[in-house]
């Protein structure tokens, strides 16, 4: 299946000069967005994924259905003031400003492989503190996956240290 179809441009969004790729599409037509679960869990397997970490709030919508179907730990990453218990912290920066994540401090066994998966590779800054945060709470990160990846920006450069796969690839 062609899910490049299925992505969208926005552009000047969230401000001017962004070019938005807007997943709602996909997410609105069941077969597609079946499809990438199904694609994302056949890396899980091949990553030998033992949990998997989910970025808010666009990483919840594919990171949990895809822990759910393979009977692994799904692990929220969240913004700022979203964790109840005691928590890890990391800033880091976006394309257009900066931000902050948090992962709750027993979130993971110590020497648990995890999975990283997000919506979006753009600059790599959102899944590189994702990282960060796994490894503070002493988790292994085995790989990321995304949906969508703007190859132009060069996440997979920040994030060279990790394996990556995106679906969809845009340049």
């Amino acid at each position: 299946m062609n899910l490049n179809k299925f992505i969208r441009d926005i552009p000047d969004f969230p401000q001017p000069g962004i070019l938005f790729r807007d997943i709602t599409p996909l997410l609105q037509n069941p077969e597609a967005f079946s499809y990438s679960i199904d694609k994302l869990c056949e890396s899980v397997k091949a990553l030998g994924g033992e949990a998997i970490v989910g970025i808010e709030s666009r990483g919840f919508i594919f990171a949990a259905p895809v822990a759910a179907r393979l009977g692994l730990p799904f692990i929220p990453v969240r913004k700022p003031g979203k964790l109840p218990a005691e928590r890890k912290t990391v800033e880091y920066s976006l394309e257009y400003g900066s931000s902050q994540l948090d992962i709750h401090l027993d979130a993971l066994v110590p020497g648990q492989g995890v999975v990283v998966i997000d919506d979006l590779l753009a600059t790599g800054g959102t899944s590189k503190a994702a990282a960060e945060l796994v490894e503070m709470v002493r988790g292994h990160v085995r790989g990321m996956l995304f949906v969508v990846e703007i190859a132009s920006l060069n996440g997979r450069e920040v994030l060279k240290d990790y394996e990556c796969s995106s679906l969809v690839r845009f340049d």
